[in-house]
């Protein structure tokens, strides 16, 4: 009886192993299977000999409807992805880490699990509502605020990005934070630090890969988003000078126009080169976000 129950929790134990292993794999397979279907629809435009890759990228002119003279340019597009993301990145990183640091090493009790649920609240919010906040909220309320005569524009969807990227960094920073074990803030407090010499010496260094992982988290869904900046963005083809420059990004083209495009044209083939261009500009960003924690390992 015993040996039975001892080989059913052994093929039990295998059993769990496989499963795990599957589901690690199958998140590689996943990942892999989308750029396949992606790379599928949108390689084909490559090799057409009216397109130009150098123009793609470097061109401000879109115009894929037109009946004379159809051009592909993405520079604007990927300039409008760029200002907001990195403006919305301004804004999030501060309060975004500032409440992880809060939460985690002032926060106790009651407080923090209100603050919790806040925050998740604010990730439960979907895009479509951010994106009538921006709309109907922000627009009156930037063009008031800063005399502007259109307020969707860049500041307008950099606010509304923020406000979505900052309940991921928190949630992922406040657990990197924790991570930290408890000897270095022993140690450091047995040395006299004060509570935010404690952070900054010592729990900052110690949890800065998992830290920059909230990052990277935060403009990934900054990046990706399409409703919300779709609508705050102006959706104008625009090379912006200034944060009250009316844009628009590349998944808000591919959102907006892909419905439009008949299935194996040229606008639809290159709405899906535009989604290889953004999963290399993801891969960029990780990229070079590697290199530099491996560049603050070594030092």
């Amino acid at each position: 009886m015993t040996s039975s129950r001892s080989a059913l929790s052994i093929y039990g134990e295998k059993a769990i192993e496989w499963l795990i292993r599957i589901c690690g794999v199958s998140a590689i397979i996943f990942v892999f299977a989308i750029f396949f279907f992606v790379f599928r629809e949108g390689a084909p435009f490559l090799t057409d000999e009216k397109f130009s890759l150098w123009k793609f990228l470097t061109s401000t002119e879109w115009y894929p409807t037109s009946m004379s003279n159809i051009r592909y340019g993405t520079f604007a597009l990927i300039a409008g992805t760029l200002s907001v993301t990195g403006v919305a990145m301004l804004i999030a990183v501060p309060f975004g880490l500032g409440a992880a640091i809060f939460v985690s090493e002032f926060c106790t009790g009651k407080l923090r699990e209100f603050l919790k649920v806040i925050i998740e609240l604010l990730a439960a919010i979907p895009s479509i509502v951010w994106g009538f906040i921006g709309l109907t909220v922000m627009n009156p309320v930037i063009q008031t605020v800063f005399n502007v005569q259109v307020g969707l524009n860049v500041l307008n969807a950099a606010i509304l990005l923020a406000l979505m990227s900052i309940p991921v960094m928190v949630s992922i920073g406040e657990d990197a934070l924790k991570a930290v074990p408890d000897s270095y803030r022993e140690a450091a407090i047995a040395l006299g630090a004060t509570r935010w010499q404690l952070i900054w010496r010592a729990l900052l260094p110690a949890a800065k890969n998992g830290l920059l992982a909230a990052v990277l988290l935060g403009v990934g869904r900054a990046v990706g988003e399409t409703m919300a900046v779709l609508m705050a963005t102006g959706h104008a083809v625009n090379v912006p000078h200034s944060i009250f420059d009316s844009v628009r990004t590349l998944t808000a083209t591919i959102a907006a126009e892909l419905g439009e495009a008949s299935e194996g044209s040229p606008h639809y083939r290159v709405l899906f080169l535009i989604g290889i261009l953004l999963f290399t500009i993801t891969f960029i960003v990780n990229l070079v976000a590697d290199f530099v924690v491996k560049g603050i390992k070594n030092k």
